[in-house]
């Protein structure tokens, strides 16, 4: 899979880039600055609400954080969307996920993630490679297919904005960045970087979670 990005992917023992966004789940903003010195925090970098891949993953996560902030870690997901769409969708559809939004997907551009080139090897394989990524179909599906089984059924109706988003974004790549109290990278898990368009989808278990989380230093 041929990707680019404006710069490489953030990698462990890299200072993690700052930000500051919106809040979904409260007024204000939210920064890295507010963990630095207080509390090790794992970034969650989503795509827009679109994606049935990050709905999943923000549900998953959201149950997991009980277990990181057991060991002294928060958690954070950053949704590229507006606030308001963001917001929209979670009165409906709560999580206990902390989110942030990034239409702009500020974050992704500073953190490296890639967004590959759409060529016809790319659209080929999204027909061909067959997954079942969330583990929620009967059987694994070609790419192309999984969003929309998935969509039906979660019965999600994007809106117009998750459609602007889709057509600014794909086919962005998302990924997981675990920083330290003092904002330095300690892991970091990128979207297809090990399985190429078969790793499409998938997002790491509660377990790699808490592996990464138990490594960190004192």
């Amino acid at each position: 899979m041929t990707a680019t990005a404006p710069r490489p992917s953030v990698q462990p023992g890299e200072p993690a880039p700052d930000f500051t966004l919106p809040a979904v789940d409260r007024e204000g903003s939210v920064s890295l600055a507010d963990y630095r010195g207080k509390s090790p925090v794992l970034l969650a970098l989503f795509r827009g609400l679109w994606c049935p891949f990050c709905r999943r993953a923000i549900t998953q996560l959201g149950m997991a954080r009980a277990k990181l902030q057991a060991l002294g870690v928060e958690t954070l997901g950053i949704v590229a969307t507006t606030p308001e769409n963001a917001r929209r969708y979670v009165r409906f559809r709560p999580t206990r996920l902390p989110l942030a939004a990034d239409p702009g997907l500020i974050t992704h551009r500073s953190y490296g993630l890639p967004k590959p080139s759409v060529t016809p090897e790319l659209m080929q394989g999204l027909q061909t490679v067959r997954a079942n990524p969330t583990g929620e179909l009967p059987e694994p599906l070609p790419l192309v297919e999984v969003a929309k089984a998935l969509d039906r059924l979660h019965a999600f109706e994007p809106t117009q904005t998750d459609r602007e988003d889709f057509d600014r974004q794909f086919p962005q790549l998302k990924g997981q960045f675990l920083v330290d109290r003092g904002g330095i990278v300690r892991w970091v898990n990128i979207e297809c970087a090990k399985d190429g368009l078969a790793g499409l989808g998938k997002f790491p278990t509660d377990e790699e979670f808490v592996v990464a989380a138990r490594a960190l230093p004192n």
